[in-house]
């Protein structure tokens, strides 16, 4: 019987990113249209389709040797788990999701204190309530199904949403009032698999491609001939390791060197002015 670790991959609204990052991480992965059983060109790797609610729990009770899941449901569900890492990313791109608190605009509900007895819609029940004990508010939190930001004022007074863009909320007229959490997706372990050698071995693995893949998405490397007596200027313009060539028998070097995507519009025109040719920008797959 051949060794296999259980990981849980996230439904929803994590699904594609988390596709994404595994399909260039040199994975390929086949949703069946019904079930929840992935198809993964790693024999050593069987996979589940799971609402990222639920996985926390499956992990924690070894159901699945490792999943990925955010930090609020990790945080909502209480589940005993180990983090292996946070891979930084949330619905679609690389950055944190807020939890927040909002009201409608026209709400006489100013502040956390103004929270009491009123009523509040959200998903995460739990870190809610922790919320209100914190603040020594007493108030009545319901378990919302969806369309949160729906809800007030006619059904609830306030609710508790997650939000990226705030788009939705300037929607539906509606004000934040404060932020509760920020969440970002977590790799994380059933503490007896993390205790089995091979199985942390293969998570670890899987934890270094998927790191390395994410790391990409930020940064781009560029390849160019730089004059040899500028090198020191040039060299400078970067912050992490530039790899140098010299080319025989000229004044001349071959560059690699990496930098974030954002950098490169402004870097490659001072390159060119310091009499750099042959500038070629391509975006990378890992970095590690």
């Amino acid at each position: 019987m051949k060794k296999k670790i259980k990981l849980g991959i996230p439904k929803g609204s994590l699904e594609n990113y988390t596709l994404k990052i595994f399909e260039r991480a040199g994975f390929s992965i086949e949703i069946p249209e019904r079930g929840y059983f992935l198809k993964i060109d790693d024999p050593e790797i069987e996979g589940f389709l799971l609402r990222p609610q639920e996985i926390p729990k499956y992990v924690e009770k070894g159901k699945l040797d490792a999943g990925i899941s955010g930090k609020d449901w990790i945080l909502e569900t209480k589940a005993k788990v180990i983090e292996v890492c946070d891979l930084k990313y949330a619905k679609t791109n690389i950055k944190e999701v807020k939890w927040i608190l909002a009201v409608p605009k026209n709400s006489k509900i100013k502040s956390i204190k103004d929270l009491k007895g009123k009523t509040i819609s959200t998903e995460i029940v739990n870190l809610v309530k922790i919320y209100l004990k914190k603040n020594k508010v007493k108030a009545k939190v319901e378990f919302s199904f969806g369309a949160t930001e729906v809800k007030p004022p006619r059904f609830v007074d306030a609710i508790v949403d997650v939000v990226e863009t705030g788009a939705s909320l300037k929607a539906h007229n509606l004000k934040i009032l404060d932020t509760i959490l920020l969440s970002s997706t977590k790799l994380i372990a059933n503490k007896f698999s993390w205790q089995n050698k091979w199985q942390k071995e293969k998570i670890k693995d899987l934890t270094l491609l998927l790191q390395g893949t994410i790391e990409s998405e930020k940064m781009v490397s560029l390849m160019f001939h730089a004059p040899e007596k500028k090198l020191n200027k040039i060299t400078n313009f970067f912050r992490k390791s530039v790899a140098i060539k010299k080319i025989a028998g000229k004044n001349w070097c071959d560059v690699l060197a990496k930098c974030k995507g954002k950098d490169s519009r402004e870097l490659i025109p001072k390159l060119k002015k310091m009499g750099c040719q042959d500038i070629i920008e391509y975006s990378l797959l890992k970095s590690i």
